[in-house]
């Protein structure tokens, strides 16, 4: 059992439970408005052709874009909702660093990035960082 800012227990598959909604619905989202983004198209481009109205309903007319930021909205009161029942001293780095090491294998799965050997060894230097926070 851990101690949540409170001082109720919280069990520590609760805290991971919170701590992974954050990360797998901040991932999701980052991914849906990349993939969206990617879609549309360069906006600077759309601007140059249709102004600003036509990079506006570019974005706004396209459904992954929303998709995204409704993941995006999830995460954020997911976060709450940890914040809530433990201490940001946990909640805030854990989340954050997990999302970075999620990002890159969704980046690489679902968007074909090419992610390099050296972003890979930062994000298990940060699965160890993380192992270490939590310990």
């Amino acid at each position: 059992m851990m101690l949540s800012h409170a001082g109720a227990p919280v069990s520590a598959w609760a805290a991971a439970g919170m701590i992974a909604a954050i990360v797998l619905t901040s991932t999701t989202g980052e991914v849906l408005t990349a993939a969206a983004m990617k879609s549309i198209g360069d906006l600077d481009d759309i601007r140059a052709h249709s102004g600003m109205k036509g990079a506006i309903k570019a974005v706004v007319t396209c459904p992954l874009f929303f998709a995204g930021v409704f993941f995006l909205a999830v995460a954020f009161f997911a976060l709450l909702f940890a914040l809530n029942h433990l201490n940001l001293s946990l909640v805030a780095p854990a989340s954050a660093s997990l999302t970075l090491v999620t990002n890159a294998v969704a980046g690489k799965l679902f968007l074909h990035e090419n992610v390099d050997r050296r972003r890979w060894a930062s994000a298990i230097f940060v699965c160890i960082g993380v192992y270490l926070l939590a310990h």
